[in-house]
């Protein structure tokens, strides 16, 4: 194996599992929250609520650093690869011209960190009113 293909593999692997982990946390999320609108719809106990919901924050917690390792795995073979392309005409310089262009909310990151906090944020609303019925409940 060359430097090239260790470089392009090692991008690959890491892309790939970043966008794998990504579509678990979707699917693990979804069963959680089809959870929560349930035991709303049920009328389960305000705990259970609760639970659920903090199960959402440690999720949106648990796949934010799991992404953010893997941000960092990715950005390892970014300058061995725009090393690469320098004997590349210049439009097929596409780390190069990817580190010049960013837009700061065209791009994946942006995308799974604002799914991260929208879930985080929901999870933690639901926690604290699964909390306040539960308290609430205690105190008549």
């Amino acid at each position: 194996m060359n430097e090239q293909q260790y470089l392009c593999e090692h991008y690959r692997f890491n892309a790939e599992q970043r966008l794998k982990g990504f579509n678990f946390f979707v699917v693990l999320s979804m069963f959680a929250e089809g959870g929560i609108f349930t035991a709303v719809e049920k009328g389960f106990h305000p705990l259970s609520l609760a639970l659920l919901g903090g199960f959402v924050v440690i999720l949106s917690s648990v796949f934010w650093l799991v992404d953010a390792r893997s941000r960092e795995l990715l950005s390892l073979a970014v300058p061995g690869l725009k090393k690469m392309e320098g004997d590349l005409p210049e439009e097929c310089r596409l780390f190069t011209r990817d580190s010049a262009e960013k837009g700061s909310f065209v791009r994946y990151t942006f995308a799974i960190r604002a799914l991260l906090i929208g879930q985080f944020i929901f999870g933690t609303g639901v926690a604290s009113y699964g909390l306040y019925l539960w308290l609430l409940a205690l105190a008549t």
